[in-house]
């Protein structure tokens, strides 16, 4: 083949192999909620099984685009961010790990379960989202829990945990490394909550 030709041929298979790959723009970075569970104080444990409800979600949050806001009463979410799973999704096995790990109750299952719980816990996620109304920006991270005795349906304790970080980095990835500061702080007051709560000690 001629020098032109081989030119040409090259040319062709750049082009191909270009179109095969997504555009830049299109290209999303994908983020993970996921801390490590700090040293607990030993703790006596309950002979009662705890069941944990798969969290519910505030309007706004049940979905794994990342939200911020600039200003109050309004959200808005990151084009090109998003998380790999709603954050409801990702942690309710974040929460079932951290109360294994506490040694507070003889059992911690997930619902559904075949096993008979004492106990349940229920929670929804308030916020999640990047403040840019503060420099630097922030993380609001904002659960609600519910303690509640399974055989007589009472409500034994309720709780809002509210958790802010600063953020290291004004983008989507310190909002990331925030949030998962914040919610290990969160965790933990969670199982403190949990072991706390009248009926349980």
């Amino acid at each position: 083949m001629s020098r032109r030709s081989l030119s040409l041929a090259a040319a062709a298979l750049l082009a191909a192999c270009t179109a095969l790959q997504p555009p830049e723009a299109d290209r999303a970075s994908i983020y993970v909620l996921e801390t490590v569970p700090a040293a607990a104080a030993p703790r006596p444990t309950r002979d009662l099984v705890l069941e944990i409800e798969s969290p519910r979600t505030r309007p706004g949050f049940d979905t794994p685009l990342m939200a911020y806001t600039q200003r109050p009463n309004t959200l808005e979410y990151f084009a090109r961010s998003r998380w790999a799973d709603t954050p409801a999704r990702m942690l309710a096995p974040l929460l079932a790990q951290a109360l294994e790990r506490s040694g507070g109750f003889r059992a911690v299952v997930r619902a559904p379960s075949a096993a008979v719980a004492e106990l349940r816990l229920e929670t929804e996620l308030v916020r999640l989202q990047q403040d840019f109304g503060a420099r630097p920006s922030r993380i609001q991270f904002t659960v609600r829990a519910q303690l509640i005795d399974v055989a007589a349906g009472k409500v034994l304790a309720a709780a809002e945990f509210d958790e802010t970080e600063a953020a290291p980095a004004d983008d989507p990835y310190g909002g990331v490394i925030a949030a998962n500061r914040a919610l290990g702080r969160l965790l933990e007051r969670v199982v403190d909550f949990c072991a706390q709560a009248p009926g349980t000690r």
